[in-house]
């Protein structure tokens, strides 16, 4: 099996333990990495050496952990057995109050022996995600570890065993506001989710086993809605289609993307027989909720929000220059790169059935529309005009008041309309002619 990392200073380790009475053995994630051929990232060493016989055994220890007590040895986590009483049958006894059998493994790399004592390897090469032994007690010991299941299975060709599938079924309402499970933990499920392949996969079990109306109730809604006349999928599909469609070095984008179309079904109308959405991109009511809910900050709910209300922007080759102007300006005030919003917007036609996506020629015509109009001069906030509220309140001799603002605002529309206007010299005159028009 594969171990390059740190392989010297984790078999040193476990050497040293072995030395001295103790056993010791790479756990969890590493052994179902390694035994999939792939570097794991991170190496944890079980042991049946309690804390303080490893901090005396090593120089260079830190003991961290609150449920338990684990020790860092030049950085490689080494935890203590904690399996209180059943300790003897070391490590089958906490090898088995672990999440899943493809976790409870244990894997000795001086010896080249695998403890599997749940089925683990066997589970791995059929793809199987399964809780290790009670499946019932598993769950209520934590229950995020539902949502971790729909994580694991959510890889092409993963199912959930039969019994995990209907423990889910019956303990999802434990995902509620009770607090049995910490909001802060579901949300970092939910970014990790957004760095996986397809993360769609992560969605589809999430609403299989009922715990999606529990994370996200504004996507969950969507899934049965039709997706419009304009569209060859309905809007859940449409959705997952779109964040799929997103870079997984993303994750926010990304989820942006998974819930861009939520506020459809508070928007859907009827309109000629036929189902249509008008100004959907406005309503982030529900969005907000689930993401208030779920306790992402301010700043990345507004960064979520900002690309919903922005995703209907129409940008095409016809479009023109003041028009991509005022695009950019809206995306100022909204703190929105135009990056981001090309992503969405392209992951959006890919994610339509019934549209061909954009080509590299469609896309690099409005990249270029873009670029043509950021220069020095061009403004696409008030603040970048190249006069002051000062300069107004002295040229006008004006009090300070609500009319520089209306001014201010005035002399912008005119700069985004000509962007070579946005002289200090230029705004001047402006200024002028108003002061003989009053």
């Amino acid at each position: 099996m594969i171990l390059s990392k740190n392989k010297e200073l984790v078999q040193g380790i476990i050497i040293t333990l072995g030395q001295n009475g103790y056993k010791a053995y790479i756990v969890g994630g590493a052994v179902r990495d390694m035994l999939l051929n792939q570097a794991p990232k991170d190496v944890d060493i079980l042991t049946n050496a309690q804390p303080r016989a490893v901090e005396a055994l090593f120089a260079k220890t830190k003991r961290v952990g609150k449920a338990f007590s684990i020790c860092l040895v030049n950085g490689v986590e080494v935890a203590s057995c904690r399996a209180g009483e059943d300790a003897g049958r070391f490590p089958g006894a906490d090898l088995g109050m672990r999440d899943f059998t493809i976790n409870s493994m244990a894997w000795d790399p001086v010896s080249d022996t695998l403890v599997d004592p749940f089925g683990g390897k066997k589970d791995l090469r059929k793809k199987i995600i399964r809780f290790t032994r009670d499946h019932r007690r598993r769950i209520l010991e934590d229950p995020l570890r539902m949502i971790r299941a729909c994580r694991f299975v959510a890889r092409p060709g993963w199912i959930l065993s039969d019994s995990s599938l209907q423990a889910i079924l019956t303990h999802a309402p434990l995902i509620n506001s009770n607090g049995n499970v910490a909001v802060e933990r579901i949300s970092m499920e939910l970014i990790k989710a957004m760095k996986l392949a397809n993360p769609s996969l992560f969605f589809i079990s999430l609403h299989e086993t009922g715990l999606l109306k529990r994370v996200l109730p504004c996507l969950d809604r969507c899934f049965d809605l039709d997706g419009g006349p304009h569209h060859g999928e309905t809007v859940f599909e449409h959705s997952l289609l779109v964040g799929d469609a997103l870079p997984a070095t993303r994750p926010l984008l990304r989820l942006a993307g998974f819930l861009h179309d939520a506020g459809k079904f508070d928007a859907v109308q009827i309109k000629d027989g036929s189902l249509t959405f008008p100004g959907h991109e406005t309503h982030i009511e529900a969005i907000q909720t689930d993401l208030v809910n779920l306790r992402f900050s301010s700043q990345d709910q507004e960064y979520i929000l900002s690309l919903v209300r922005a995703h209907m922007r129409p940008l095409a080759e016809n479009t023109t220059p003041k028009a991509v102007r005022r695009l950019l300006a809206m995306l100022n005030s909204y703190d929105l790169s135009f990056r981001d919003f090309l992503r969405m917007r392209i992951a959006d036609k890919k994610g339509n059935l019934a549209k061909q996506p954009y080509t590299l020629s469609q896309i690099r015509v409005r990249v270029k529309k873009i670029q043509d109009e950021l220069s020095d001069r061009a403004a696409f906030n008030i603040n970048d005009l190249d006069i002051s509220g000062t300069d107004i309140i002295e040229l006008l001799d004006l009090e300070p008041g609500p009319e520089i603002g209306r001014i201010k605002s005035m002399l912008f529309e005119r700069v985004l309309e000509d962007p070579l206007l946005n002289t200090r010299p230029l705004l001047e005159q402006l200024i002028s002619s108003l002061k003989k028009q009053q």
